[in-house]
């Protein structure tokens, strides 16, 4: 989806089309959690400090998140996906990947899905996607954010190794901003550049991520699509622009990641026991705190709640902090409940 937030609320409230919005923070404080195209314009965008997005744009409009509407609008579109196929792996509320070689239409042709796709998702909430299409994820996913807003973009097995080739190493899907200065440091600009890199000296730079590096650098991705895939922790975190040290900028940002990972704990329909906060500090040296439960726990409150005693236990971060994250764990699933369930009571 484009902009999905920023788009749903500029679709109910016409006041705010054409005009920069970002969803979530205030010009006083808080986190952006998503920016229309034409915030963008200004610089701004998720993740983004919203002392820093309103000074990059003086006229933002500042808009509360409203997740209970945005969770409707992707059961809709997820509803249209599976019209088409049940091979569907939501990436999150607005993204999925869809296997359509059998499909339950009988049409040969993914091109054809996609863009019937992207016209009955129109239809039916007023809001535009952009569409990737090719044979394996990691290009499907290149493809898909290659024209935004409203773009559609084909990759051939013809093409693939020429545009990966001359993709810019930043807007590899995989490779974060962290270790995309990491490769251009090391003269890797493009994908050209990481191509001709070996794999044994990828695996000594990145760790275990240098095989995948490697293969997606020959537009390589054997990875299927996983409809049914249980994953065993939900997370969210934020690498700062400028590195913070104040507890209130802190707590602003932890709560912030404690609505995305209730978010995706209530789009999962699931609950935890287990919080842990990821901090990593200015020489990029880091530690995790971590808490457990005997109850479950799922609300943005309580997941705020749990992060803010994690950081100032033992102490609050003496050194500046260039990235914190949260991760719940020990997930229990609503459909794994059983009738009779028996809760446990923490006294």
């Amino acid at each position: 989806m484009d902009a999905f937030f920023a788009s749903v609320e500029q679709r109910d409230n016409p006041e705010l089309r054409g005009k920069p919005v970002a969803v979530g923070g205030s010009r006083a404080r808080g986190v952006v959690a998503a920016a229309s195209y034409e915030a963008r314009k200004y610089g701004v965008h998720s993740a983004l400090a919203s002392k820093i997005a309103a000074q990059r744009c003086p006229q933002l409009i500042f808009v509360k998140p409203r997740f209970d509407v945005y969770s409707a609008v992707s059961r809709q579109i997820r509803e249209i996906f599976h019209s088409y196929t049940e091979m569907v792996e939501p990436l999150s509320l607005d993204e999925a990947y869809l296997d359509v070689t059998e499909n339950k239409i009988g049409m040969p042709s993914a091109s054809i899905i996609a863009k019937e796709i992207k016209q009955r998702i129109f239809e039916e909430t007023g809001l535009t996607a952009s569409a990737g299409v090719s044979f394996n994820k990691f290009l499907a996913k290149i493809a898909s954010d290659m024209n935004k807003p409203d773009g559609f973009t084909l990759i051939t097995p013809d093409r693939a190794e020429d545009l990966v080739a001359s993709l810019a190493i930043e807007k590899f899907y995989g490779i974060g901003k962290v270790t995309a200065t990491k490769m251009q440091s090391m003269g890797i600009l493009t994908g050209a550049d990481l191509r001709e890199r070996t794999e044994e000296e990828l695996v000594r730079h990145f760790g275990k991520t240098g095989r995948y590096y490697y293969r997606i650098a020959r537009a390589e991705d054997d990875r299927e699509v996983q409809p049914h895939r249980i994953r065993k922790s939900i997370g969210s975190e934020r690498t700062f622009e400028v590195d913070i040290t104040e507890e209130e900028d802190m707590l602003t940002q932890l709560e912030q990641l404690a609505k995305e990972v209730a978010y995706d704990l209530e789009r999962l329909q699931a609950t935890a026991k287990t919080l842990t906060l990821k901090i990593k500090y200015f020489d990029f040296t880091q530690n995790t705190r971590s808490k457990t439960y005997l109850s479950e726990f799922k609300s943005a409150e309580a997941l705020f709640t749990i992060a803010r005693e994690l950081l100032r236990t033992p102490q609050l971060p003496q050194y500046p902090v260039r990235l914190l994250g949260l991760s719940a764990s020990s997930l229990l699933y609503q459909h794994d409940k059983q009738e009779g369930y028996q809760l446990t009571i923490e006294f």
